[in-house]
């Protein structure tokens, strides 16, 4: 009772101190893109909600983020993702070569999303394009033939863009809580079920996961021609991927059941025995004699069949 107790008043105590993502991005004049973008970059720093809920914004957070050098413009360059052409000319090179670039994995994207003919557009980091333009060992990259590498690796079809997306993004998640279940639920939102059901064998374990996943890409149900191509991206499918993520889940399971168990549901409390109904007493019935006991009208009769045979012999 009193640990309840106690969780109530930390609730509450996260509330009055932390407002909603939403709540905070109003504040700060932020897009829910910017927002978002800016938390998984960890530039916006977020609290776990004590109820369970998603996670919160701290009122202190709001101030220091609104009082930073440049605040809002500035800011908000050091998160500005861009596409292919844009990047393309932050760089000073080609379309073509930005993608070579990009499908190699020399330049990781931050985010993505489908536009209205379902293609995947992904997006990446300004700041990031600068600085990879700026680097002299990356010269050699931007000006002439492509390496008899690259080109094999382009004609073998290689697409790095899902898969280092999706390493970037598992750290992001990672870097945004310490409590062992979140970080064990972050890894397991990279696998299919298929693989989180044969490491996490315990219903109420996985159940609990699956409650703390972060939430999905919202764009269309899962059903759906767009559901299926965000879940591919989303879902690792390299092998050597899966191993590290299976190995890395595997550790945090560990760590998670050390620190404290899955919620579980209070067991039921025991029926209590039924008991048997009396029978009720038939009113038709005539009242039960002792087995010696004969009927009243039965034991008159030899006395009187007596006296009448003494009168037949007198």
């Amino acid at each position: 009772m009193a640990g309840h107790t106690i969780t109530q008043e930390a609730a509450g105590t996260t509330a009055q101190t932390s407002v909603t993502q939403g709540h905070a991005a109003r504040e700060l004049g932020l897009k829910r893109g910017e927002f978002e973008l800016a938390v998984l970059l960890g530039r916006i720093r977020t609290v776990g909600d004590t109820a369970g809920g998603r996670r919160r914004v701290t009122r202190e957070e709001i101030e220091r983020v609104r009082a930073g050098e440049g605040f809002p413009e500035a800011w908000l360059e050091r998160v500005r993702a861009v596409g292919t052409t844009e990047g393309a000319a932050l760089m000073d090179i080609s379309t073509a070569r930005f993608t070579r670039l990009t499908r190699t994995g020399f330049i990781t994207p931050v985010k993505f999303y489908l536009n209205r003919y379902r293609a995947v557009v992904w997006l990446y980091l300004a700041e990031e394009l600068r600085q990879f333009a700026r680097a002299e060992a990356n010269a050699g990259l931007l000006t002439g033939r492509a390496s008899g590498t690259l080109r094999a690796q382009l004609d073998a079809g290689v697409d790095l863009r899902a898969r280092n997306w999706r390493g970037r993004y598992a750290g992001a998640l990672l870097r945004q809580s310490d409590d062992p279940w979140a970080r064990a639920a972050a890894v397991a939102s990279l696998l299919d079920p298929v693989q989180i059901a044969e490491i996490i064998k315990d219903p109420y374990e996985r159940a609990y996961v699956h409650r703390l996943m972060p939430g999905s890409f919202s764009q269309g149900a899962p059903e759906s021609p767009a559901g299926q191509i965000i879940q591919k991206i989303t879902t690792a499918d390299d092998p050597d991927e899966i191993r590290w993520l299976r190995a890395n889940l595997t550790i945090s399971l560990s760590r998670a059941r050390g620190e404290r168990p899955a919620p579980r549901p209070a067991p039921r409390p025991a029926p209590a025995p039924e008991r048997l109904a009396e029978p009720a007493p038939d009113r038709a019935a005539p009242p039960a004699t002792l087995p010696h006991e004969e009927p009243r009208e039965r034991a008159s009769e030899p006395r009187g069949l007596l006296r009448w045979m003494r009168r037949r012999g007198a």
